[in-house]
């Protein structure tokens, strides 16, 4: 069952048309370069249209694996195709893994906190994830490589692409994690500060805006 007849999955036919519409999409980004307004992060903005920066990140991002998985699931069944190379799930299954833990392992269980996301940069993301992850997903599951045959003469750069991946990946895992700690030591330098004046945090917290700053510098990080 289609969630949105020829479009979620997509026809052929609309998926060469988001494919080549998608190609202009870094012209709608222009606007950033003549204006310092971006709601989200360190630039955030005091809004009643704020959302909780976790979980408005965690679902902004994770329809874009969702998308890829469903058209891996769905397509092969429209086009009669009988089963799939596993270099179309081996590409799907890496996509994945970057956005389980972009989506919804950093935000949601390893971020100490974020700032508030405006509105606009959720639906702005949630659109982008969605175009996305069907443009990757069509290709994936029909509309591109759909035997082995046509994977042929392309090991060496599917094992360099991996390497490149996982390197990638472990390095953005380490620096992650180098900035939450950079966090986590201001909180507890600023509650121990507070102690050692007398005015211990209300209920044991601190103040997230101040647990955000980055007041030093290591390993290669700016803060």
């Amino acid at each position: 069952m289609a969630i949105l007849e020829t479009w979620l999955p997509p026809s052929r036919e609309h998926w060469e048309l988001m494919n080549y519409l998608w190609q202009f999409f870094p012209l709608l980004t222009l606007f950033q370069w003549i204006t310092d307004w971006y709601p989200q992060g360190k630039t955030s903005a005091s809004s009643r249209l704020n959302l909780p920066g976790k979980y408005a990140w965690a679902v902004m991002e994770t329809p874009g694996f969702v998308v890829l998985l469903y058209c891996m699931l769905r397509i092969p069944i429209i086009r009669g195709i009988e089963k799939l190379p596993a270099a179309n799930w081996l590409m799907a299954a890496l996509f994945t893994l970057h956005y389980i833990y972009r989506a919804l392992i950093s935000p949601l269980y390893l971020n100490p906190s974020m700032s508030p996301m405006h509105l606009f940069i959720f639906l702005s993301g949630l659109s982008f994830q969605i175009i996305n992850g069907t443009c990757i997903g069509g290709y994936l599951a029909g509309y591109g490589p759909t035997t082995v045959q046509d994977w042929a003469c392309t090991a060496p750069r599917i094992e360099v692409g991996m390497m490149i991946f996982f390197f990638g990946f472990i390095g953005n895992i380490y620096h992650d994690d180098e900035l939450r700690e950079i966090r986590r030591a201001a909180a507890r330098n600023q509650k121990r500060k507070a102690e050692t004046q007398g005015e211990k945090a209300k209920d044991g917290k601190v103040d997230k805006r101040l647990a955000r700053k980055r007041p030093i510098k290591r390993m290669g990080i700016n803060k």
